[in-house]
């Protein structure tokens, strides 16, 4: 059973589309997240979703049901907002207890409900707390209680942590993974934060210019893309530019632009002569020369020093920076020293290139 699904949505506005025949199925109890650059469309998708828009064409089903011509506060869905929107007028159980007093709930049943979602959450006894008084990660907590405490099929989540500072929002990442295992409930995320999909998702869908390029499990989106834009979008990745000079299998050679050679895997159908752009991610190189391996030369620019994810900055010969990810080097590399850049093959990825 799929608690949501929807089938070839599109939406637009006048003569632009927002979203373009988009389809997915999310498992019951899943945590799924729609990745993709501002503007993209996944916004409008999940107002759609949640009844905020009308679909152009396609169908929206929740648990099986279509729900195009529901209106918003009959479909069972809930959204968390990037800036929360708790009533500040409100202490955090009238916050809590707001949508089931709307929903004509016995006084009773209302405060067992708001104590039992509390600890559920961690936050037990915070009934009278006023909301000024909650830290940013507390008052989270609190949004989402709200919203669960409703039972909904699906909690819709647009970018909620993107008001917060960038210590408390690594912390919140695992957080929001823990309570959506908690409650068992469908978490449907919006986030242009490769980081956030990644680390929360059990599915990932790729979102560009109203399209969903993949859709799939983070490692695969990671070490298999489909397309030059995830490869560049999700995760860190460098890219070389150049033109096909030979394909041998599945592995082609590139020239690349300025000069230089590189030889990796052929990912889509780009035939001798295709301009195309090659993706290695930094932990796929190592700084020194490997037997049978191809590589580049390059001169140490500098270190980028961020504790265990630090990075050797490497120029090569056409004046192109990359990023190496060799724990091996990162204390010794010494600047302005030369260097070989080697990989293994499999682990660069050829693609058409893009323009605009």
């Amino acid at each position: 059973m799929h608690d949501l699904s929807c089938t070839g949505v599109t939406k637009t506005f006048g003569p632009f589309t927002a979203v373009s025949d988009v389809s997915l199925d999310v498992p019951s109890g899943s945590f799924f997240s729609i990745l993709g650059p501002s503007g993209c469309g996944k916004t409008t998708l999940m107002r759609m979703i949640a009844g905020f828009e009308t679909p152009t064409a396609g169908d929206i089903r929740i648990k099986g049901e279509s729900v195009v011509a529901v209106p918003p506060n009959k479909r069972n869905v809930k959204m968390v907002f990037q800036h929360l929107a708790l009533f500040p007028m409100m202490n955090v159980g009238e916050n809590i207890a707001y949508g089931l007093r709307c929903r004509g709930d016995n006084r009773a049943d209302i405060k067992r409900a708001v104590t039992r979602i509390l600890e559920r959450i961690g936050l037990p006894g915070s009934e009278e707390k006023r909301i000024d008084q909650l830290s940013g990660g507390q008052k989270q907590r609190i949004a989402i209680a709200r919203c669960m405490v409703l039972e909904p099929d699906v909690l819709l989540l647009d970018e909620p942590l993107g008001a917060l500072d960038l210590k408390l929002r690594e912390h919140m990442k695992i957080e929001l993974k823990l309570l959506q295992h908690q409650f068992e409930t469908t978490f449907l995320y919006i986030t242009h934060d490769q980081s956030e999909a990644l680390v929360m998702s059990d599915q990932v869908a790729v979102m560009n210019a109203g399209r969903f390029e993949q859709i799939g499990p983070p490692k695969e989106l990671y070490q298999a893309p489909v397309s030059g834009f995830v490869a560049g979008f999700v995760g860190d990745s460098n890219c070389l530019p150049g033109r096909i000079v030979e394909v041998r299998g599945s592995e082609a050679e590139v020239a690349l632009d300025g000069g230089g050679a590189v030889v990796g895997h052929l990912s889509d159908a780009s035939a001798n002569g295709d301009e195309v752009e090659v993706f290695m991610r930094p932990e796929a190189l190592q700084i020194g020369a490997v037997d049978g391996v191809p590589g580049l030369d390059g001169t140490v620019d500098s270190l980028l020093f961020n504790g265990a994810n630090s990075r050797v900055l490497v120029k090569l010969a056409t004046g192109q920076l990359i990023e190496v990810a060799d724990p091996s080097q990162v204390d010794t590399a010494g600047e302005g020293s030369s260097v070989r850049i080697s990989w293994f093959p499999d682990r660069a990825r050829i693609f058409a290139r893009r323009y605009g």
